[in-house]
Formats: C-alpha cells, structure tokens, sequence
C-alpha cells in the first residue's frame, strides 16, 4: 500500500470503531461525500485490499507496444551502440523513424540490467557569469582521445567555445603545437572575425618559459611565445587559467565530443584526418552547434575585424642580424640579401625571418620586404694562400710572396738552425770546442738564409734577435 492509502485505513478504522463520521471522514481525506461513501463500503466489503488502487498491477493504457520495446532494447544491445547513453541513443532511434522518449529508454535499459546508475562525488565549482556578447571571449584548448577507437594512431582535438553563446569550433590535429592552435584559430577567424580574448590553459604554446632578452627586459617586456606574439599583433588579448576548473566550458564540451563525436565517427565509418576535418565541417558541427547553442545576454557580435596579412601573423618569427657580407643565418639556412638593399645599410643591422605554415620564408626590416636568395651552406670566408698551406702540411715554395718579400724562411729552416746551435753549445760544454774558432753568435757561424732573406736576417741581427732558442 502506499502513504495514501495507508492514510485512508487509518480512517476507516476511526469510521469502523464509531471515532469518525463519513463526513467527517471526508473532510480527512479531501474527498467528496459520495466519494468516501464508496470507499468505505469497498473497506466493508474487501476489507484492506479494498482502499488499493485498482489500476495497481495493470498495464498502463499509454505504454509502449512490446515489439517497439523489443526492437529497440535489441538495437540498443548492438556492440557499436553499447556505450551509447540514454539520450544520445534516443535521438539515433528518432532518425530510424523508433520514437521514444529518452526517460523511458532509460527506465526499460534499467529494467533489463543494460544500464546501471553511477554516483560521482562532485567537488563545490565557483559559478561564473557568462560573457555577454558574442565574441568577447572564446576558450581554446586540445583534447587528447583515441578518436578513431584504433582506425588510426590517436590524435587531437583543438577546441574553441564562445564563452557566451556556445558555438564550437573544432579541427583536428596529429598533436597539440602552435601550427594546430593557428590553423582552428584560422579557420574560427575565417567565420567569424577574431575574438576579444582567448581564454587558453598555461602550456607552453601560449606561455613562454624563458628568460626575456636584455633589449626586452629593458623595456619591460614579459618573454613571448610565437602564439603570444601573433595574438600581440592582432589585438587579442591572451588570458591564462590558472586551473582547468577555470575554463570549465572547453573541458566539458570536451568530455560532450568525446562521447558524441567518437560514436559519430564510428557510424560514419571515417578512420583519417582529413575525411575527420571535412565531416566536422560539413555535418557535424552544424548540427552540433543547432542543438548546443544559447542564446547571448546580447545580440551585439564583438568580433574583431581580421587582419589583412592573417597568413603572415600566424607564422614564425626570429631576428637576426644581417652579416658584413649581408648573409642573414637562421635554422642552419644561410640567406644572402640582394643588392638592390644597398642604401638601407643593413649590415649589423636587426631582420626578421618570418617562417609561413607553408614553408615559405620571408626576411623583414622596419616591416618592408626583403629579396634575397638561399645559400647552398655557409659562405667560406677568404683564406692567406699561405695560411691553407700550413693547415694542408705543405712548406712554400722557394718563389712564394713570403720568401721573396722576406716575410718568412719556413720552419724547417729554422728547425735546422736551432739544431745546429744546440749542438754547438754541446760540444762547447765537453770541452771539444776549438778555442781558435768563432762562437755560435758569430755571423761566420750562422748558416746563410735565402737570398730574399738576407735583409730580414741583417734586421734581426741589429735588434739583437739570437738565432738559438
């Protein structure tokens, strides 16, 4: 029985024992006085049984026919369709023409075992209000799944949600890099016009780890990242969570992708990027967003206009300065300016080399563009023909520049002279030396150099130079 009727025995009882009127009993039960009449003459007659419902146990009139509900808990038991919620599922079943409500699949999924309730502890979360235009600000973030369930090596997702509105943006990607964060953030641009704000977490793609240069710490500049910069130069302002709680509604619209979008893969039967990004585009996200999307506290659009050299912001950029010979290096590619440069006096001076997502490259000064041509490898400086003949191991010639000047003997003439010295001092030591022959430093002893040496040696001989070392 239930409270109800339970309460209704109780006052039958009252009415049987002489405690009660029926009118009174009427009054009680909020029933009319014909009303408790038969219900008291249903008590007499059946006793307990009598104050029970007597719809209690039937088939209700509206339920569902038991080949609908057969049908459907056998396509529900589907091995693709068996991480599929009640919700979810239900929406798949209305477009194979099986209507039903989501709650009543859930009660028959439960009443079969194919379903099971789980609790989840929650953890208390900081409410914050919306954005109130569209476009303020936007969240980005990547989303690292098995998206394709093993058809392919597990990817990522970029994400963009507009914080007041809903709308998502989605591109997928082999991993989370700058070129990733550019190309949804592109394609959001293309559609939209740029956002006031990215709301983005503290990796490293958005935050910069390093130190800033010296040049950057003196005007009080924070060291950037090459998304930081690019966000600089369109106007868009970068703000870092400080937590994942923080930016909650790309986390959780993660978690919706994760679930939808994984079983909408698997349907369509897609197991590569670009039929992936092409499906998100085409079918996906618009009716994701149809369904998804709420209305704005406004209607105002905020957006931003796009930058005319969008393709260029979104790129690498390094400075480097521009060489005596008017080579710029960068990346281990060396780069030689063209002549026609020749009045801006770039030597010594600062360019940018800005990398395109397409490769190409491109060398800036004070924003004009640079010509230039690629080098095969670093540019060899010019060498002494007498210093490449010393790193070969090769003595020069008696008519080389250095010999006929007098600029140098060579050092094998020197080793001998050295040579002939210490032997001489030897033998001067032992006492063999010859008392009525000249010593070492006489000019008679000292082995006669080159003709085109002989003024370099005289010269030598005045500074007071010895010969022996």
């Amino acid at each position: 029985m239930s409270r109800k009727e339970r309460d209704r025995l109780t006052i039958m009882i009252g009415i049987k024992r002489q405690e009660l009127t029926v009118v009174q009993a009427a009054g009680l039960m909020g029933l009319g006085y014909r009303q408790s009449k038969r219900v008291w003459r249903r008590y007499q007659a059946e006793g307990d049984a009598g104050l029970v419902h007597r719809l209690r146990g039937k088939p209700s009139a509206r339920r569902k026919p038991p080949a609908l509900r057969a049908q459907v808990l056998a396509r529900c038991a589907e091995e693709r369709y068996a991480d599929f919620g009640p919700t979810l599922m239900a929406e798949h079943l209305d477009r194979e023409g099986l209507k039903l409500d989501h709650e009543t699949l859930r009660r028959w999924l439960l009443a079969t075992g194919q379903r099971t309730v789980r609790r989840r502890r929650q953890k208390h979360r900081q409410w914050r209000q919306r954005q109130p235009c569209f476009g303020a600000m936007v969240q980005l973030d990547g989303s690292h799944h098995d998206w394709f369930e093993g058809r392919r090596a597990p990817c990522v997702l970029m994400v963009m949600v507009d914080d007041a509105t809903n709308r998502v943006r989605a591109h997928f990607s082999e991993q989370e890099t700058t070129r990733a964060s550019y190309e949804v953030l592109e394609g959001w641009t293309r559609r939209h016009r740029l956002p006031r704000s990215l709301y983005v977490d503290r990796d490293s793609i958005y935050r910069c780890e390093g130190v800033a240069s010296i040049a950057d710490q003196l005007a009080g500049k924070a060291p950037q990242t090459q998304f930081g910069r690019a966000m600089e130069q369109l106007g868009v302002k970068l703000i870092l969570a400080n937590s994942p709680q923080a930016k909650g509604r790309v986390e959780r619209m993660n978690g919706v992708l994760q679930d939808r979008l994984v079983k909408a893969l698997r349907l369509a039967g897609i197991g590569d990027l670009e039929g992936a990004n092409r499906f998100l585009e085409e079918e996906f996200l618009p009716a994701f967003n149809r369904k998804f999307n709420v209305p704005a506290a406004s209607t105002l659009d905020v957006h931003q206009a796009a930058a005319r050299n969008l393709n260029e912001v979104l790129s690498w950029e390094e400075v480097r300065v521009v060489q005596r010979d008017w080579t710029v290096a960068c990346e281990g590619q060396w780069y030689q300016l063209d002549r026609q440069h020749e009045a801006m006096s770039l030597a010594g001076r600062p360019v940018i080399v800005r990398t395109l997502r397409d490769g190409r490259v491109q060398l800036v000064y004070r924003g004009q563009k640079l010509k230039w041509r690629a080098l095969p490898g670093r540019p060899q400086r010019a060498k002494c023909p007498a210093i490449k003949a010393q790193a070969a191991g090769v003595a020069p010639a008696a008519e080389h520049p250095w010999r006929r000047w007098g600029a140098a003997a060579g050092r094998k003439f020197w080793r001998e002279v050295k040579a002939q010295g210490r032997a001489t001092q030897e033998a001067a030591r032992l006492g063999v030396q010859d008392c009525g022959r000249p010593s070492l430093r006489s000019a008679s002893l000292r082995p006669a150099p080159p003709a085109g040496l002989k003024r370099v040696a005289d010269n030598k001989q005045r500074r007071g130079h010895s010969l022996v070392s």
